[in-house]
């Protein structure tokens, strides 16, 4: 069934009075279930689960995946295969809608844990109490819905901006429900049994399954007298260097470095091609290419000259150098520069996100007439104004004490940093609207450096402020998004606002404790380290790239070795030139600075991985598949479900794996 929408004409003369009128005449579903008990239980565990993976994943790339189709996906599967069999009525295409409402809000609750709050823990070696964590996360997320609402009214009711992610949600939910109906079980379907077959690897892969089956279940320690647990093994190399080990072949090497401590290995990471079907080919190029000059070039160069080499730590312990040694020691310095000045240039090359975003604000010229301002007839299911207006002073002060409290941060620059919020929530807002693109990472550097020239003792004062701000805007962005599919199926905006908190809850609730698990597992003694953070499993590169910042403004540049800085000019230079043209030649180059300065902090493993996952779909998309073939509706049309399910599998599996091995 079409979607009915306004014309061109009709967005640019109707007063939002008229357009709120026709939209509640038009499109509005009256009483037709929404948020109801099951819609909100289903959201509550499916945001749980789905945080779960989206944090699995934020910690490997620093990459936050989008949850919403997949919930969506799920949910339609759930109540049509429950009802087919007579256990529940059918889910109503606005329960769908509020369910991904809440599961999308759940999954945004781990941005800060693999950000600011991980960058935080390694630069001060404190770890923050979960129930800090869980307050600040939630008080920071709801002052964030409360900040958008008021937004709503003018980005979606008036200026009817198209929100391109939610508007291609909204399209998906309207062909589940009116569509044929085997096009979303066909979704479910690749959507599982990807799921299922990729669970089975990882199980297979997993050391801690394979001892729980092998050597508590099937007791094989004791009759068959094995000393370790089968299983395979994740890198495919393991296998010949075995091989090398026992029979003195050859280890390769580059200017004597040892490919392993470099991190160039063969692995077979489940959960990363889904990564790289979803970025695409060109974003996985350009990680692997920032991978290729950084670990295959620069890393031994510099371990050859002595820049980076073995120490000892103050504990007595020789650490031996290491791919987390050489992003520590020396490539984090090029590799932010990259990704902060890329960003940085993108940005500014639109400055139409700043006009048009403020532009939007003001209220369009001449007076209205006096009906027009009283009547309101959206009132009655609206979120009342009256809550933001009495809401965010109260949650700002709010987030700047708990900000002050927990962390130590002056109070001072906690209230100067909320000016910031609104000015960023703006930006990231309008940007959301047009690009499906929230450039949270980038307006949030503005906050950490603003801080950071007031007060560069404290790196708290620049790491919490900023990430205060980006997760208020980011999540003010990401609910308009999240609203844009129930305005155009006509739901109630007051229930999907109630839905996004209830999520904020669920994402904040599930993520904490999973953080604290396979981040900061307890030693032998019980005893937990910010030391584990980083790993060879989780390269938590975006947490790495928010505490080369605040290392940078808390010891300058005169710190730094002489070739780390030439690294930094040189990567600047190179990534206005890459941004510059890109905009020259309207996105065809294919290089973007960005993820080139994700590849040098992500293990090489991994991108190698996720451009091999890219490089399928595209290589078959480029088969220019007919529409409505069973090729076109498996590899183009199945993209996303294909991609969830292999994430969702090895991100499932490894977590339990994880728990495993902290229970044994």
């Amino acid at each position: 069934m079409a979607l009915l929408q306004l014309t061109d004409e009709q967005v640019q003369t109707w007063t939002r009075t008229q357009k709120d009128r026709w939209w509640f005449e038009n499109v509005y579903r009256g009483d037709l279930p929404q948020l109801t008990i099951r819609s909100a239980v289903t959201g509550f565990l499916l945001g749980g689960i789905l945080s779960a993976t989206a944090l699995y994943i934020g910690g490997k790339t620093g990459i936050s995946i989008g949850v919403g189709l997949t919930s969506v996906i799920l949910a339609f599967a759930l109540f049509r295969g429950l009802a087919s069999i007579g256990i529940a009525k059918d889910f109503t295409i606005l329960e769908n809608n509020c369910t991904q409402s809440i599961a999308t809000a759940a999954g945004y609750m781990i941005t800060p844990l693999v950000s600011s709050m991980g960058a935080y823990m390694l630069v001060t070696g404190r770890i923050v109490p979960w129930w800090q964590l869980i307050v600040w996360n939630v008080v920071i997320s709801i002052l964030g819905v409360l900040v958008a609402f008021p937004l709503k009214r003018r980005f979606i009711n008036e200026d009817q901006l198209p929100f391109p992610e939610g508007r291609a949600c909204g399209v998906v939910l309207d062909t589940l429900y009116t569509g044929k109906g085997d096009t979303g079980m066909f979704k479910a379907k690749l959507l599982g049994v990807t799921g299922v077959f990729t669970g089975l690897y990882q199980f297979l892969t997993s050391d801690g399954w394979m001892t729980l089956v092998q050597f508590k279940l099937l007791r094989m320690d004791q009759w068959a007298g094995m000393k370790e647990p089968w299983h395979f093994l994740e890198r495919l190399d393991t296998y010949y260097y075995n091989l090398a080990a026992k029979y003195a072949l050859w280890t390769p090497k580059i200017l004597g470095t040892d490919v392993r401590q470099l991190g160039l290995r063969l692995t077979l990471d489940a959960a990363m091609l889904g990564v790289g079907g979803l970025m695409g080919i060109r974003v996985a190029t350009s990680c692997i290419l920032g991978a290729f000059i950084n670990f295959a070039v620069l890393a031994p160069i510099m371990i050859d000259r002595g820049e980076i080499k073995a120490y000892t730590n103050p504990a007595g312990k020789l650490v031996q150098i290491s791919r987390g040694e050489i992003v520590n020691q020396w490539s984090l310095w090029w590799g932010v520069t990259m990704m902060v000045v890329g960003s940085l240039v993108g940005l500014m090359a639109k400055p139409e996100l700043f006009t048009n975003a403020f532009k939007s604000l003001r209220q369009r010229s001449g007076p209205a007439p006096a009906a027009v301002a009283v009547d309101d007839p959206l009132a009655h299911i609206e979120l009342p104004l009256w809550m933001s207006f009495v809401g965010v002073p109260i949650f700002s002060v709010l987030g700047a004490w708990v900000t002050h409290e927990f962390f130590g941060v002056p109070w001072l620059l906690a209230f100067i940093s909320l000016p910031l919020i609104f000015v960023l929530t703006v930006i990231c807002t309008n940007s959301m609207a047009l690009t499906s693109w929230s450039p949270t990472g980038s307006l949030s550097k503005i906050t950490q450096f603003t801080m950071g020239a007031i007060d560069r003792t404290n790196p708290a004062s620049n790491l919490i402020p900023a990430g205060m701000t980006a997760e208020i805007a980011s999540n003010a962005a990401n609910l308009l998004s999240d609203i844009k599919p129930g305005y155009m199926l006509g739901a109630k905006p007051r229930q999907q606002a109630i839905g996004h908190v209830i999520g904020i809850f669920a994402g904040a609730i599930a993520s904490t404790p999973l953080f604290f698990l396979l981040f900061l597992p307890p030693n032998s003694a019980g005893v937990r380290s910010v030391e584990t953070i980083v790993s060879d499993q989780f390269a938590m590169p975006g947490a790495l790239q928010w505490k080369g910042v605040a290392d940078l403004i808390a010891k300058g540049v005169s710190n730094l070795p002489p070739s780390a800085i030439i690294s930094m000019i040189v990567a600047a230079v190179a990534a206005v030139a890459f941004e510059v043209l890109r905009i020259k030649t309207k996105g065809r180059f294919p290089i973007s600075a960005v993820s080139v300065g994700l590849g040098v902090v992500l293990p090489p493993e991994s991108c190698f991985a996720m451009w091999v996952g890219a490089l399928i779909f595209w290589w078959q998309a480029r088969k220019k598949l007919e529409p409505g073939s069973r090729a076109h509706d498996i590899w183009v049309e199945g993209c996303e479900p294909i991609c969830a399910g292999l994430i969702s599998g090895a991100a499932l599996v490894g977590i339990g794996n994880a728990i495993v091995n902290v229970l044994m």
